[in-house]
């Protein structure tokens, strides 16, 4: 009764729009009122597991994504791209989305990579004459790609609470996330295909000249992903470390290379890093907290038992775990339905066979696609404002390019192991 009455609570509590953390202290409230526990009990284990090095890396990389963010270091990487495939018919708002994988390597945050590349695109195609409504679902459902490409703060957290490795949970997301880049491309052309006078990006001059021109300008920005992967990968920083790096690197590129910090910003730039980093941890030890109790109450292996009691299928499993993956990342953020999804579907999932480096792929699409999917859609009503798009003009082609792009992604990575597996398994063979 105590679990039907704090699901209730919660989901209702998300619906009218309590922010998360209060809706979680909420349940533990409701917990320690009717439900005969002493959440006190809980609090030092929620505090030992919170003070580990490893989640250091979150507020480092909210930082250095803040700070990528004011220091304009995306502009260059959007002209890159755009040089690439803006020649193309429709090819300027697939340059949207191979920028924002390219950001998402660099700031590991889908938030981030909204703002930035949103900001600076849905001028341009608003210019070439691209519908507002598809140019801005299609920068929407592309910004998630900074949950996807590593560096990743969902990943960090997912093998935290599996105790798996970070790197191979880094590397489980790529193929993924390449999958996604190139169905959001034939997406987006597919419904550009009736669409008229669309203007392309045509350069003036050689090719070679302008490639080289953009590229060295976008170089110090691409050399951010090379350093913290190729630091990390090649065993010479752990990821915490790596988080600092970047930090002390996007500084500096920020200030005297793309001069978008200035003295006026740089503060108010650490003010904003530092609210995002209060509420993420605060919302971390909370849902942490509330998984605890759900072990506790041995809530894993009664999901277990009622997915079970449906069917004993492995293919029928994961679909039914899916759905509660989607269900859960469509009522909170993904950090919080990580957090609760995480311990609660691992041992289902191993029953059937699945690798928790896999799953860290399959929660990593699942709750991309969440952020994008009503009713919460954190990252769908975040881009109305960066686009001044209204959420109903958004919507029909947001839905289209969900079901089009993102559930194949997720299928995929779901029944074909090798998409996750593959870059793991060769990096640590």
């Amino acid at each position: 009764m105590i679990i039907l009455g704090s699901l209730i609570l919660i989901c209702v509590m998300l619906i009218i729009g309590v922010s998360v953390p209060m809706a979680f202290g909420a349940v533990l409230m409701f917990i320690a009122f009717f439900g005969g526990h002493d959440v006190s009990g809980f609090m030092p284990t929620g505090h030992w597991k919170i003070s580990s090095l490893v989640l250091l890396a979150i507020p480092l990389f909210i930082l250095a994504g803040a700070i990528m963010e004011r220091g304009r270091i995306a502009a260059p990487l959007v002209a890159l791209a755009e040089l690439m495939v803006g020649h193309i018919r429709g090819g300027l708002s697939a340059a949207s989305v191979v920028a924002s994988g390219i950001f998402g390597a660099i700031s590991g945050s889908a938030a981030a990579t909204l703002t930035c590349i949103g900001s600076i695109m849905m001028p341009h195609l608003r210019k070439a004459n691209y519908p507002d409504g598809l140019a801005a679902a299609l920068i929407v459902s592309a910004s998630p790609l900074g949950l996807l490409i590593p560096p990743s703060s969902s990943q960090i957290l997912y093998a935290w609470v599996t105790q798996q490795s970070v790197l191979k949970c880094f590397l489980a997301t790529v193929v993924p996330g390449l999958i996604l880049i190139l169905l959001l491309c034939i997406v987006n052309f597919v419904m550009l295909r009736n669409v008229k006078d669309l203007k392309t990006d045509r350069h003036e001059g050689s090719f070679r000249f302008e490639l080289r021109k953009r590229g060295i300008k976008a170089m110090p920005a691409l050399l951010m992903p090379v350093i913290i992967l190729g630091g990390i990968y090649g065993g010479v920083m752990t990821p915490t470390e790596a988080a600092g790096v970047a930090v002390v690197y996007a500084i500096p590129i920020g200030f005297f290379v793309y001069k978008g910090l200035t003295r006026e910003n740089f503060f108010p730039t650490l003010r904003y890093a530092g609210t995002t980093i209060g509420v993420v941890m605060m919302m971390v030890l909370i849902v942490l907290i509330v998984s605890q109790f759900l072990v506790f109450e041995n809530i894993p292996a009664i999901a277990k038992e009622l997915i079970y009691s449906v069917s004993d299928n492995p293919i029928i499993v994961l679909l039914m775990v899916n759905l509660v993956m989607i269900l859960i990342g469509m009522l909170m953020d993904d950090i919080s339905g990580l957090l609760l999804s995480a311990p609660l579907l691992l041992p289902i999932v191993q029953s059937v066979g699945m690798d928790p480096v896999h799953f860290a792929a399959v929660l990593g699409v699942n709750l991309g696609m969440a952020n994008i999917t009503p009713p919460t859609a954190p990252l769908l009503y975040l881009g109305a404002r960066v686009t001044d798009t209204p959420v109903n003009v958004m919507m029909k082609p947001t839905l289209i390019m969900i079901v089009f792009a993102w559930l194949p992604t997720l299928l995929i990575t779901t029944f074909i192991p090798q998409v996750a597996l593959w870059l793991p398994d060769l990096m640590f063979s």
